[in-house]
């Protein structure tokens, strides 16, 4: 049977109800995923004669061959399965976040006792606020810096309930930062009044927290309370300064996101405008892929979908520069998540209108800028390999450049990275992994034998995912490690690749044949390129190490703790990666992962916080690295 009668057969068994499709190309790579009214239907438009499709869908078209689907209860239904399978295989052919990064959001735990508030770039469901995402994670540190001064809640990461025994205070209540809880020094009452006037400043909603602490100011100073008055004057005139930083947009007090695009033959640029009580208090920009021949309104209907499934808070109004075609669910959607009813439209003229051209003209800004520095790079990169290809005497500048280098502890955990670098780029989704086998003991070169080897005769089994060569082969070290490499691409009949290796200690490249090594300029384009892959090198590899022991330390720590058996570890182990970062985690954290419940939990807490373990001290959740 032919691969279109194949197709035909697929789009004849579809049903008509609604649900979401799946299609996936001939390695089983899920590609596409989309929602309908009818099934049927929607995946027969794609298949229709090639003159009434775009290049695109004639494109994506080309490559299905198979289609799965998933049939749901309604179109509302459909959208929210849709969203969760976009963000588990990010399809090349959908319209998502160019860069795949994990925002970051400031979270408040208003489900504690005492709540405190920190960076996380995990949204999870326990009860806790969440506020962003921030795109800048400059600008989210200085917001939690700023509420550090002037809202003093704690920032352990101890469990605290008003029954709690007396604990001895952390230098953080000594110089007023801190109410301190664990000391039993400020009610739950009045520890909920300074959290409700943080979570009220992320909302934007200063008017009301001025007159909120101006209120309770007052009362303090007729109650004689001076000391307490005189603070909360001066939490007064910190936020005072902070709001005069933002700019008055409209004459209406609702809520409201803004929303507008900006394209060119690349991508496409959407620019948040986060209006609260008529004040513009944040604005956020995000980067879009898959956008080829997409029309404006899908373009924002998919960005719509991918912001708001992340956690991002829901506002009253949505405005949007374009029509969206699916406009009535999405707008049920966001109701739905917000809790209340919520508006999505498109306004024509007015002061509405005017936010929405101006956030248009904030992404146009934004695009050009970063057009801009996009081409310097390029030419940079262009300009470090053409003098790379000299330097080494290669037949042109290398496309390809493939990096190895080998992670371990006195021989244990060892592991080898492949890092890609295109263009003078790093190919992320081109990195690869390799658990060293069949080497006992701390053997680097042999190690480094083993992940060549393995590597390219992949390329000669067919592998597809080893089926480009690279343009130059760079190994992390001196002569010994390029010696070895020389060795096994020449025994696999690879000799011909470029090779050569970069030593940390003097910088200095060696190559094939050459006794002496070449030394380049400190500054050399060249050689800040070939630092730039080895290190990239070096840190993939001992990123994996560092996990490989953290899940080994996890499941050494935690095997004889109740409740917590074999596919509990697994799942702590994927979700924290290792113990420090499991022993940083709350009880809520722990019991989110998903099979564990709260008496497992808090097993696992009380069993990595024993009572003489101290206060362990809070630390952001996440980095600032792409997860």
């Amino acid at each position: 049977m032919t691969m279109a009668n194949d197709i035909e057969r697929l789009l004849d068994e579809l049903p008509t109800e609604p649900g979401v499709y799946i299609m996936r190309d001939a390695d089983g790579q899920v590609i596409y995923v989309g929602k309908a009214v009818n099934l049927r239907n929607r995946v027969r438009s794609y298949f229709r004669s090639s003159g009434q499709r775009s290049p695109k869908v004639a494109q994506l078209a080309a490559k299905v061959h198979d289609i799965d689907y998933i049939v749901t209860g309604s179109e509302l239904e459909a959208l929210v399965l849709e969203c969760n399978l976009i963000k588990e295989h990010r399809p090349r052919y959908n319209v998502r976040l160019r860069d795949d990064k994990t925002y970051p959001f400031i979270r408040v735990t208003v489900n504690e006792a005492f709540p405190r508030a920190f960076l996380t770039r995990r949204v999870v469901k326990d009860g806790s606020r969440y506020f962003g995402p921030y795109t800048d994670v400059a600008a989210a540190r200085e917001t939690l810096r700023l509420l550090a001064r002037v809202f003093p809640l704690r920032q352990c990461r101890m469990e605290i309930n008003p029954d709690d025994p007396l604990r001895r205070p952390c230098l953080n209540y000594h110089i007023k930062r801190c109410l301190g809880p664990c000391a039993h020094a400020v009610s739950v009452e009045d520890y909920a009044e300074i959290v409700q006037g943080v979570v009220m400043f992320l909302e934007g909603k200063q008017d009301r927290l001025f007159k909120s602490i101006e209120r309770r100011m007052n009362a303090a100073a007729e109650n004689l309370n001076f000391e307490h008055a005189a603070a909360l004057r001066d939490q007064l005139r910190a936020l005072s300064r902070v709001a005069q930083q933002q700019n008055v947009v409209s004459d209406s007090f609702v809520d409201r996101d803004v929303i507008g695009l900006a394209r060119d033959q690349w991508g496409a640029c959407v620019r948040v405008l986060m209006v609260r009580d008529g004040k513009l208090v944040g604005a956020e920009h995000f980067m879009l892929g898959g956008t080829d021949d997409a029309d404006e309104g899908e373009v924002l209907s998919a960005f719509v979908k991918e912001f708001y499934s992340g956690g991002a808070a829901v506002p009253v109004e949505v405005l949007l520069q374009v029509p969206i075609d699916d406009a009535d669910v999405v707008r049920q959607w966001l109701s739905g998540l917000r809790g209340s009813k919520v508006r999505v439209i498109t306004p024509q003229r007015g002061e509405r209108r005017r936010l929405v051209d101006l956030a248009a003209e904030n992404a146009r800004e934004y695009l050009e800028r970063e057009r801009a520095v996009e081409q310097r790079e390029l030419r940079a990169r262009l300009d470090a390999l053409s003098q790379l290809a000299d330097a080494l005497d290669l037949p042109g500048p290398p496309a390809r450049i493939e990096c190895y280098d080998m992670s371990n502890l006195q021989g244990t955990d060892a592991v080898g990275s492949m890092v890609v670098f295109e263009e003078g780029k790093p190919a992320k989704s081109q990195y690869r992994r390799f658990r060293i086998r069949t080497v006992q003991g701390q053997n680097d070169f042999a190690m480094m034998g083993e992940v060549l080897k393995r590597r390219f005769s992949r390329h000669r089994e067919g592998d597809s995912r080893f089926a480009r060569m690279p343009d130059l082969v760079l190994v992390d070290g001196g002569k010994g490690q390029l010696n070895v490499a020389v060795e096994v691409l020449t025994e696999l009949g690879y000799g011909d690749v470029p090779m050569a290796g970069l030593a940390e200690r003097y910088e200095h490249i060696y190559l094939p044949g050459r006794p002496q090594p070449l030394e380049l300029p400190c500054d050399s384009p060249a050689l800040l390129l070939l630092e730039h892959v080895r290190d990239e090198a070096h840190r993939f590899a001992v990123s994996h190490h560092r996990t490989l022991r953290g899940r080994r330390g996890i499941s050494s720590e935690l095997q004889n703790v109740p409740g917590v058996g074999k596919k509990r570890l697994v799942a702590l182990m994927k979700a924290f990666g290792s113990l420090e970062a499991l022993s940083q985690a709350t009880v809520e954290e722990i019991a989110a992962v998903p099979g564990m419940n709260r008496p497992a939990a808090q097993a696992v807490f009380a069993h990595l916080h024993p009572p003489e373990a101290g206060n362990p001290q809070d630390r952001e959740d996440g980095n600032d690295s792409k997860r």
